[in-house]
């Protein structure tokens, strides 16, 4: 057999590329700071800018060895300006004007202090250099002190399969929950059942729905629910206006098949949906859905606060970057960890993976993708009765819109879910799907060894 040559293509860097099906890259630091530059006491220095370090003049930086550091940098005082760590052979662009932003990202694999510089002439000696301390686990995380609101992607229910229709009935309450962001952060929730997103609901086409909807009395807030999949004023929301410690309630037929969104539909609308209330509801077409052999929920949604994303302590909500369209935050099920620390996805090598997607939003059309697979079949829009898209590498799902994909996994590794708007990485918006099982050569292989710092 010929073998053909393709291309090649130098990176930048070990883990900013993304290679097909490659289980050991990195696609997020282990650990980001900001500084700022300024000047201080008559010096040129840096400026912790956000967590810990918020405040400090040339904050000392520590870090676990072997971890990926990213510093970014922002110009806060008009000069030029660099950044560098000369040990790790990091060093970043100039910076003219004030407000630019840079940055440089590291791997720390070898324990002892060094220095981060301004490489400027006369810039360190007027102040601008500061410690890194690598090893000894780098700095400790603060507890976390809100609820954990996140949902986890295994709760689908039960498949409908066979059966005819029938009546259901559906309950749901109306929360508002001081819920863990991200570690040492918190932000106050506005949820369906106390989780983000609210509960993944399956009927059947057909079948006769009661939904039952109870604010909690400790809500300050009125609260209602709209279904996408209801033929009825506003969905039910013109109907379950409920006020704190009040229930409301409406019965719909479900007449038409497909994966719909939820989601509160109370003046101002987007700050309810924004701060976690929307979710999805299956009406599956007669006869059910093909067997697979995993099923997960997966919601995408933003977060518009005063505070910056990585900002320690309660962060708050914002009507202007709401108004702006300018999330600081956004996460698949409701948290930074949802999908990489909180809830483990997991398959096994030859198995079919299905993943209901949909997006909350209220404002961002998500650009869904799996690195490292192709997804076999896109239920596009949701439409579960024409003929599925085949061989898909990105699906576009608007704000309040939904999709169903399905694709095997042949090839054990870490695999993680993005919108491929890449920037939104740094924003939290990642997860992770394991699999596991033998190798298959025939599929993908390759003679470099694992990285044993990768995390897997």
């Amino acid at each position: 057999m010929a073998t053909a040559v393709i291309g090649l293509a130098s990176l930048s860097t070990a883990f900013a590329a993304e290679p097909h099906h490659d289980t050991g890259v990195k696609y997020r630091p282990d650990v980001t700071f900001t500084l700022r530059t300024d000047i201080a006491d008559g010096k040129l220095v840096f400026v912790g800018e956000t967590g810990a370090i918020k405040g400090q003049v040339n904050p000392q930086l520590a870090v676990a060895e072997g971890a990926i550091v990213q510093i970014n940098l922002v110009n806060g005082d008009g000069a030029t300006h660099d950044i560098s760590v000369p040990d790790f052979g990091a060093t970043s662009n100039q910076l003219n004007t004030k407000g630019a932003s840079t940055a440089i990202v590291f791997k720390a694999d070898k324990k002892g202090d060094f220095k981060y510089i301004c490489t400027l002439p006369g810039h360190v000696q007027a102040g601008m250099i500061g410690k890194i301390v690598v090893g000894g686990g780098g700095i400790a995380k603060p507890e976390a002190k809100g609820a954990e609101v996140s949902r986890s992607p295994t709760e689908v229910g039960q498949p409908i399969g066979k059966r005819g229709p029938q009546s259901v009935t559906v309950n749901l309450e109306t929360t508002e929950v001081l819920g863990q962001l991200a570690d040492g952060t918190t932000y106050k929730y506005w949820t369906f059942n106390s989780k983000v997103p609210g509960p993944f609901i399956r009927v059947r086409l057909g079948d006769t729905v009661t939904v039952n909807m109870a604010n909690a009395k400790d809500s300050h807030m009125i609260h209602s629910v709209d279904f996408h999949a209801v033929t009825g004023p506003g969905g039910g929301a013109a109907v379950t206006q409920a006020g704190p410690g009040t229930s409301k309630s409406f019965t719909f037929k479900a007449i038409n098949p497909g994966l719909f969104v939820y989601h509160c539909a109370t003046p101002m609308v987007a700050q309810h949906i924004s701060n976690g209330m929307y979710g999805m509801i299956l009406v599956e077409p007669e006869g059910g859905l093909p067997t697979v052999d995993r099923e997960f929920y997966v919601m995408q949604g933003e977060l518009y606060t005063n505070q910056p994303h990585g900002t320690l302590g309660e962060n708050e909500f914002s009507l202007e970057k709401l108004l702006k369209e300018q999330p600081e935050h956004m996460m698949f099920n409701g948290t930074m960890d949802a999908l990489t620390k909180t809830h483990k996805m997991e398959a096994k090598v030859g198995e079919t993976v299905r993943i209901f997607f949909g997006v909350g939003g209220p404002n961002a059309t998500s650009s869904f993708h799996v690195i490292g697979e192709v997804f076999d079949r896109v239920y596009s829009q949701a439409d579960l009765t024409s003929a599925p898209l085949k061989n898909v590498q990105t699906i576009s799902v608007p704000p309040g819109g939904a999709s169903m994909v399905e694709f095997k996994v042949e090839v054990p590794g870490r695999y993680i879910l993005v919108d491929h708007a890449l920037s939104r990485l740094e924003k939290g918006l990642a997860g992770f799907l394991y699999v596991t099982g033998p190798a298959n050569p025939a599929v993908f292989h390759t003679t470099q060894k694992a990285d044993p710092n990768s995390g897997h």
